[in-house]
């Protein structure tokens, strides 16, 4: 098992990717803490890890840009765990508009939940893992943050922020043996995905040179690599998952 009894902290944790990344570790022997907005997507994740692994994540339910319960998530986690080895930043939204359309509502929710969250959870852990001289932070792009897509420009210009925020943490704390690296995935078949519609996915898969969409797995098992040992020289990296779109 890569992660038999790390203690790892996942946002975003309760559909799509974050899910499966969630579940993968649990199978690798992670001990999770695991939050989300809707308790009851959560709660079915919990259970099925529980049933799966016979060890129930600790869950929380809350709104990830607030630090008050960023903070007392961590707490517990430490209160629980008495570690954290592995912080996954996951939690994102999209309201997609063209610029001129775009209200300054939607440029903010997108810009705090997707960047702002990541900006605190990992603030929050941090100080926990200078203290073990060990730690790995793994942040939640995307090729929209590399190369900007249309009608996303709060997406864009959030996801863009958490590489850039990846690439200067790393270089913080990569004398204390903490490694920070970013995954920027192309179309995952999600719920996210899935409100694009038929007509702008079957656009969108035929610059795909693989093509197809990939799945949550995809991208769950780059993070397991990321956050597993073998990872350790690997920092301020930002490792595509789009199928070679971007290539």
């Amino acid at each position: 098992m890569r992660l038999k009894n790390k203690v790892a902290i996942i946002s975003g944790a309760s559909r799509g990717i974050g899910r499966e990344i969630a579940i993968t570790f649990a199978r690798e022997g992670a001990k999770l803490s695991l939050c989300a907005t809707n308790q009851d997507l959560l709660n079915r994740v919990g259970d099925e890890i529980q049933s799966e692994t016979g060890s129930k994540p600790l869950l929380f339910s809350f709104d990830v840009r607030d630090s008050k319960q960023v903070g007392e998530m961590v707490k517990k986690t430490l209160d629980t765990y008495s570690r954290i080895d592995i912080l996954l930043n996951n939690a994102g939204i999209t309201r997609d508009q063209i610029l001129a359309l775009m209200s300054e509502e939607d440029w903010d929710a997108v810009l705090s939940i997707n960047l702002k969250s990541v900006f605190l959870f990992t603030k929050a852990v941090v100080k926990t893992m200078i203290r073990q001289k060990s730690g790995r932070i793994i942040n939640m792009s995307s090729i929209s943050g590399i190369s900007g897509n249309a009608g996303q420009a709060n997406y864009a210009a959030s996801k863009a922020g958490v590489i850039a925020f990846t690439q200067s943490v790393a270089k913080e704390l990569a004398k204390r043996n903490i490694t920070v690296n970013a995954i920027a995935p192309g179309i995952i078949k999600t719920q996210m995905t899935e409100k694009l519609g038929e007509q702008i996915l079957e656009t969108f898969k035929q610059h795909i040179p693989l093509g197809r969409f990939g799945e949550p797995k995809d991208v769950a098992e780059v993070a397991l690599f990321l956050a597993s040992d073998e990872a350790s020289y690997i920092t301020g990296q930002v490792i595509r998952v789009d199928g070679g779109t971007n290539m």
